[in-house]
């Protein structure tokens, strides 16, 4: 009956762990601010999707084919808030570095950044329009959730940690330059979703 699950975990580990705003975003986050600061980040990816993926399947899906240009708002909403978190990353400075101002994302805003991440988007959608046979709507879609969520704190947590291992190695003139790779990387992103 649930025949959909493994092919589910395929696509879902996949998705996670690819570069997307996300990755880019938690391994800015691990290398200017470490690990331990960036675990509300973390937090608000691992629950912010799934409760995206559950709003999409149970529904939200059919307000977007009811009024496509909701679609292209979002798109634009979000791809202005990728290139202003782009300016953050590329500014960034080493967290000893007189960056008074300078933090990483709290949980709500992590949450709240996957409506306005493209690649969440495309990922949610893709995910219920497919993995949800329909014979159970609720179900399908809290599995398809669970399974996002199973995989969204490890995925996350890795590229954290990727972001970490950079800092404990890097210099500042590396540092400086892994921050405007991270920047072009989410501006790269941005393009890549404006061109599907």
């Amino acid at each position: 009956m649930y025949e959909f699950i493994g092919p589910l975990f395929v696509f879902a580990f996949a998705t996670s762990f690819t570069p997307g705003p996300n990755v880019v975003m938690l391994a800015a986050s691990g290398a200017n601010y470490g690990f331990r600061s960036t675990l509300p980040h973390i937090s608000g990816i691992s629950l912010g999707f799934p409760v995206m993926v559950i709003a999409i399947g149970l529904g939200l899906k059919a307000v977007f084919v009811a009024v496509p240009e909701l679609q292209l708002v979002l798109k634009f909403a979000g791809g202005a808030y990728l290139l202003y978190l782009a300016w953050r990353i590329a500014n960034a400075g080493r967290p000893n570095a007189s960056g008074a101002g300078a933090r990483p994302m709290n949980f709500l805003e992590a949450a709240a950044f996957q409506w306005v991440n493209p690649k969440a988007w495309m990922m949610a959608i893709a995910a219920v329009s497919t993995y949800t046979p329909g014979r159970n709507n609720l179900a399908e879609t809290l599995i398809v959730a669970a399974i996002f969520a199973l995989l969204a704190w490890p995925s996350c947590a890795f590229w954290a940690g990727v972001g970490v291992a950079v800092r404990l190695f890097a210099s500042d003139r590396a540092m400086r330059i892994f921050n405007l790779t991270m920047a072009a990387l989410l501006v790269a992103s941005l393009a890549l979703a404006f061109w599907e």
